[in-house]
């Protein structure tokens, strides 16, 4: 059974950090680009950030770059999200999901089911 499952999520006030973590299983972790995705209230989904199947290569959105870090640890089969100096535009469903490598187009082959950050004061 392939999972992904996402925790860390909470309330933070504004220039906060939090940290996400997605574990997963049922599936060679190791040959999977990892993305993070969110959803605020009311939007669609935006990506946020990737990671390559080895850990190597990263890209950020330009709303997040110089704020988030994303890693990885195959030996764990776990992905991170490190969110610091948090604003209330980061209020969001985040969202883990995976793409094999080298497919040679775009779709996710498998989703979690979110967890939630909410920025208030």
């Amino acid at each position: 059974e392939v999972q992904l499952v996402e925790s860390g999520g909470g309330l933070v006030q504004p220039g906060g950090s939090l940290r996400l973590s997605c574990a997963a299983s049922g599936f060679t972790f190791s040959n999977y680009w990892m993305y993070w995705v969110r959803q605020a209230p009311g939007k669609g989904l935006e990506w946020v950030s990737s990671v390559n199947s080895v850990g190597g290569t990263t890209y950020y959105a330009d709303s997040v770059k110089g704020r988030f870090t994303i890693s990885r640890d195959n030996a764990k089969n776990t992905v991170y999200l490190q969110m610091n100096s948090l604003k209330s535009e980061d209020t969001a469903l985040y969202y883990c999901a995976s793409m094999v490598a080298g497919r040679g187009y775009y779709v996710m082959d498998y989703w979690g089911k979110g967890t939630l950050v909410t920025i208030s004061s």
